[in-house]
């Protein structure tokens, strides 16, 4: 592609390190690729030097599916009729702990629908028993969405929620986005949160002193715009907070949900989001590679275009897969994938702490 005098300016701006607006992100969608990997690229060791690729042996644990909210993006939830309803005993909650702990893995997700019947105390007692039986696993659970259901069923505010869960044990929140944005919210999942009410949750999180993630679920029908106006408002929280570890893009998956109308976002799209978020989200150190969605493969092209980290090995995802996809992965073929990438390899902990380099 020719590079018109505005985007000489723009490329000028971006190596030059400073904040690019909405405007300027929306016209990076239009730059050639290798163009695009570059600056991205340069941008990212601006706020992570090392050659590095962290990835953390953790397990995801849907607890339940029962979900009031049934959105029409989700086919994991009871209400889409393709996973019967289930809600998970303690004693089967512990024995997926144990067999991670058992394979050396630290951190587990707890995740769970908006249960109907499920209010703070439920979530409370939750966390109590997993952290008195395994005082030394790390527990990166819930979502925002989740903080405001038990909000709302047991009539309390968000601080209490956040406070009460954190004495009980738990030690981060990942910030669920989906996307944040109200028209496509209306359209996929009316009965969740508003982008209001996932700020409200985050801040919350960071009153009590608890970090947390952003996530990016794109190609639900939103507009180029409407993307930059997802990484604007992360970026805004993360000014005003610096509570966010990591941001994590990943495409819609639409086989087998109610928005099955929608083609599938490309690779190309998903290179994209992954450079355009790193040179855009400039306080932001970690952009993890989605391979669980988009595959090994373009994950890997990922980190030579901002991503430094892989996530994690997630045993037992069952979100995605109920829409019919299904990628696996184990940690040495991660760290496989992160050394042909010309990158070293390391296992990490949640906060990002180095606990395994392989040369």
């Amino acid at each position: 592609m020719k590079v018109n005098f505005t985007d000489n300016r723009l490329k000028e701006k971006i190596y030059q390190g400073q904040r690019i607006s909405s405007e300027e992100a929306s016209a990076l969608y239009a730059w050639d690729l290798h163009d695009l990997a570059l600056a991205a690229d340069m941008r990212r060791k601006v706020v992570f030097p090392k050659e590095e690729v962290g990835f953390i042996l953790d397990r995801i644990i849907n607890f339940t599916n029962v979900c009031e909210a049934g959105c029409a993006f989700c086919a994991f939830h009871a209400k889409a009729d393709r996973v019967e309803p289930f809600e998970l005993g303690l004693d089967e909650i512990f024995d997926r702990i144990e067999s991670l702990i058992k394979a050396g893995g630290t951190q587990v997700m707890l995740q769970g629908g908006l249960h109907p019947h499920y209010t703070l105390d439920t979530y409370v007692e939750l966390v109590c028993n997993v952290k008195k039986r395994f005082p030394e696993i790390y527990l990166h659970s819930f979502s925002p969405a989740e903080l405001i259901h038990a909000s709302r069923k047991s009539s309390v505010t968000l601080d209490e929620v956040v406070s009460c869960l954190k004495n009980a044990g738990l030690d981060s929140v990942p910030g669920a986005s989906d996307l944040l944005v109200d028209r496509i919210r209306k359209i996929a999942s009316p009965n969740k949160l508003t982008v209001n009410e996932w700020v409200c949750a985050m801040e919350a999180l960071h009153r009590g002193g608890l970090n947390s993630s952003a996530t990016m679920t794109y190609g639900m029908g939103e507009t180029d715009r409407e993307e930059i106006e997802h990484l604007a408002v992360i970026r805004d929280l993360q000014d005003r907070t610096g509570m966010i570890r990591a941001f994590i893009p990943w495409s819609f998956s639409p086989s087998r949900t109610r928005m099955s109308h929608i083609p599938p976002a490309t690779g190309i799209r998903y290179l994209k989001i992954v450079a355009i978020a790193r040179i855009f989200l400039d306080n932001i150190v970690h952009i993890q590679a989605g391979w669980l969605t988009e595959g090994l493969k373009p994950a890997q092209i990922a980190l030579s275009m901002g991503a430094t980290d892989m996530g994690g090995v997630l045993t037992e995802e069952l979100v995605v897969k109920a829409t019919g996809i299904e990628t696996h992965t184990t940690r040495d073929e991660l760290i496989d994938i992160i050394k042909n990438a010309g990158k070293i390899p390391v296992q990490r902990d949640s906060e990002y702490q180095v606990i395994q380099r392989f040369q």
